[in-house]
C-alpha cells in the first residue's frame, strides 16, 4: 500500500488492486461454510479436491502478482527506499513460502520463482553492475531455496512414510492378534468383541442373534491316526468351508482346539434350525489328505438371544451347556438350550472337575464279584469292579462316571490305576483264581496299554495267564484295524481277552471268526428266557 500511494502509476495501482483482491478471496475461502464441521456429506466429499484447486491458483496467482508488483516498482521507480520496500517485501514472502509449502514441492517452487526471479529481471534491465550483481544474488538465492526446499520435502516424506508404515505395520499386528493362525478365521479375542457388537445392535434392530457353538467329534482319533497334519488339514478344511457360507454375513470363529463358533441374525427359530443343519452338513463332507479320506462329525449346541440371555457371557455358557446336552445324546446331534437342561449338565461338569485329582485323593477303589463254579463249589475267578467316592458327591455310579471318564480323556489313566490294583490284589488270591478287568475302547486303544499291562504283571509277581481283560463288542464296530492289532498284541503276552455283553449290539457271529477272543459272556437278556420263551426255543425243546 505504501509503495502503491508513494508511485501512483496506474500499472502499480492495478497490481496493488489485485494483490489485495486475491489476498481477501484466500481468505474468504478458508472461512466458508463449507470447510466447517457441520457440512453435509456431499460437500464434505467434493471439499479436499475443490480446496486443493482453488489454494493452488490462488498460491501461484499471488506470487506471480508479487513478483510483478516488484518487477513494476523496480523500473517505474527511481526511489532507492521504494524499491527495497518492494523487493524485501517479496523476497520475504518467498523465503517464508518455501518453508511453509515444503510438504507442495511443485507450489513452493512455483511460488519462489513466480515472486523472485521476475526481481531478478527488473535488477537485470537497468545494466548497472550492482544491480546486476543483486539480481545475481537473488537467483543463486531462488537455487538455495530451492534446495532447502525439496530437501525439506525429503524429511517429510520419509516422516509420513515411516507413520503410516508403523500405522500400517500397527493395523497389521491388530489384525493378526484377532486371526487364528491355523484356519484364517477369527479367534477367541476377535470373536468376543464382534459377538459383543452385535448384541450391543440387537436392541435397535428387533432381530435375534443365534449362536452355534460346536466342536468335533472323536478328532482325536483322526490325530492319533494320521497325525497332527491331518487333524490341522481339518481344522482348516472346516474352516474354510464355514467361511464361505457364513462369514459375509455372520461371524465364524475358532476358538481353541477343535471349537468352532458361528453367529447369525435371524427372524425365528427355524432359521437356526437350518443354519445348524447347514453347518452339520459342511462338517460330515469329506476332507482328502495325503491319499486319505478324512471323516468328521460334529456335535451343536444352539443358543439364541435375547431369549437365552442378553450378554456374552450367560450366551456362551448356555450354547456350551446345549453343546455338552448335543454330545451326551449320542453325538452329531444338534441340541437347542433349554433351562431344564442346567441341572444335568452342571453335575457332569462338575464330576469331571472332580475326577481330575480323584485318583491322587485315592477315591477310587476296587470291588471284586466272584464267578462260581456250581459243581466243584469253589470260586474260579473274580472281576475288578470300579467304585468311586466323590469327597463332594458321595459315591457315584459307574454308569455316570465312566462316560465322563471317556469324554475328558481320564479313562486311560484310570484304566492304568485299575490293572496295577487287580494284579496286585489277585496275587495275593490261590493260584488258580483269576482275575477279570474291563477296558474301555478308548483304553484299549491307547500305545502304552501293553507296557502296561507286562509292569503290573511284573510288579505283583502275577502270572500272565491269570489276567483277564474283558471289552465290549463295541470294538468290532469302532476302527476294526487299530482294535485287532491291540488284542493280538494282548495276546502274545499270554493274557487272555474276553468278549463281554455279546449281543446287545449290532454285530454278528462272522465277527468273532476275525478277533481273538478266548472267552465269550453271552449278555443275560439271552439267557434270561431259555426254556419259557418259545422264540428262545422253549416249547421246541421240551417236545424235542
Amino acid at each position: 500500500m505504501i509503495v502503491t500511494l508513494a508511485i501512483g502509476s496506474t500499472a502499480i495501482l492495478a497490481c496493488g488492486f489485485a494483490i489485495a483482491l486475491v489476498a481477501g478471496g484466500r481468505i474468504v475461502d478458508a472461512f466458508l461454510p463449507s470447510h466447517r464441521a457441520n457440512a453435509d456429506e456431499l460437500s464434505l466429499a467434493k471439499r479436499p479436491r475443490r480446496q486443493e484447486a482453488l489454494y493452488r491458483s490462488g498460491a501461484l496467482c499471488y506470487s506471480a502478482l508479487l513478483g510483478t508488483f516488484g518487477l513494476l516498482t523496480l523500473l517505474q521507480s527511481d526511489s532507492g527506499t521504494l524499491q527495497m520496500l518492494a523487493v524485501t517485501t517479496t523476497i520475504g514472502y518467498a523465503a517464508g513460502i518455501a518453508g511453509r509449502n515444503a510438504g507442495r514441492p511443485w507450489i513452493a517452487l512455483s511460488q519462489l520463482s513466480l515472486a523472485s526471479l521476475p526481481l531478478a529481471a527488473g535488477l537485470a534491465a537497468s545494466l548497472e553492475p550492482l544491480r546486476m550483481a543483486l539480481a545475481a544474488v537473488i537467483v543463486l538465492f531462488v537455487v538455495a531455496m530451492m534446495d532447502i526446499t525439496l530437501q525439506t520435502y525429503g524429511v517429510i516424506l520419509k516422516a509420513t512414510t515411516v507413520s503410516r508404515e508403523k500405522i500400517a505395520l500397527a493395523d497389521y499386528h491388530a489384525a493378526v492378534a484377532r486371526r487364528d493362525d491355523l484356519t484364517g478365521v477369527a479367534n477367541r479375542t476377535a470373536f468376543r468383541e464382534q459377538f459383543e457388537e452385535r448384541l450391543n445392535a440387537l436392541d435397535a434392530s428387533g432381530r435375534c442373534l443365534a449362536i452355534h457353538w460346536f466342536d468335533l467329534d472323536r478328532f482325536k482319533e483322526i490325530n492319533d491316526s494320521f497325525g497332527h497334519l491331518a487333524g490341522n488339514a481339518v481344522l482348516a478344511g472346516v474352516a474354510h468351508r464355514l467361511n464361505e457360507v457364513f462369514g459375509l454375513h455372520g461371524i465364524v470363529a475358532r476358538l481353541g482346539g477343535d471349537e468352532f463358533a458361528v453367529i447369525c441374525e435371524i427372524e425365528s427359530r427355524t432359521d437356526a434350525v437350518t443354519i445348524g443343519e447347514t453347518i452339520l452338513d459342511l462338517v460330515e463332507r469329506p476332507l482328502h489328505f495325503d491319499g486319505y479320506v478324512l471323516r468328521v462329525k460334529a456335535s451343536l449346541g444352539i443358543a439364541i438371544a435375547p431369549a437365552d440371555g442378553r450378554d456374552a457371557d450367560t450366551l456362551l455358557k448356555n450354547a456350551d451347556l446345549a453343546l455338552y446336552r448335543a454330545k451326551d445324546s449320542g453325538r452329531g446331534m444338534m441340541c437347542f438350550y433349554e433351562r431344564l437342561m442346567d441341572q444335568k449338565v452342571e453335575r457332569s461338569r462338575e464330576l469331571a472337575a472332580e475326577m481330575e485329582g480323584a485318583l491322587a485323593r485315592n477315591e477310587f477303589s476296587l470291588m471284586f464279584q466272584p464267578i462260581f463254579d456250581l459243581a466243584g463249589g469253589h470260586v474260579l475267578s473274580c472281576e475288578a469292579l470300579l467304585r468311586w467316592t466323590s469327597r463332594r458327591h458321595g459315591s457315584i455310579s459307574p454308569a455316570e462316571f465312566i462316560p465322563i471318564a471317556e469324554d475328558s480323556g481320564l479313562i486311560v489313566e484310570i484304566g492304568r490305576w485299575v490293572i496295577r490294583e487287580a494284579c496286585r490284589v489277585a496275587s495275593t488270591w490261590p493260584s488258580n483264581v483269576t482275575v477279570a478287568v474291563n477296558l474301555s475302547p478308548i483304553q484299549l486303544r491307547s500305545a502304552d496299554l501293553p507296557m502296561t499291562i507286562v509292569s503290573a504283571l511284573a510288579t505283583n509277581g502275577l502270572a500272565a495267564e491269570r489276567l483277564e481283560l474283558e471289552v465290549t463288542e463295541s470294538v468290532l464296530l469302532e476302527d476294526i484295524t487299530a482294535s485287532l492289532a491291540a488284542l493280538e498284541a494282548i495276546n502274545r503276552l499270554q493274557v487272555c481277552t474276553t468278549l463281554d455283553d455279546f449281543g446287545t449290539g449290532y454285530s454278528s457271529l462272522s465277527y468273532l471268526t476275525k478277533f481273538p477272543f478266548q472267552k465269550l459272556k453271552i449278555d443275560r437278556s439271552f439267557c434270561a428266557g431259555l426254556g419259557v420263551e418259545p422264540g428262545l426255543g422253549g416249547d421246541r425243546a421240551n417236545r424235542d
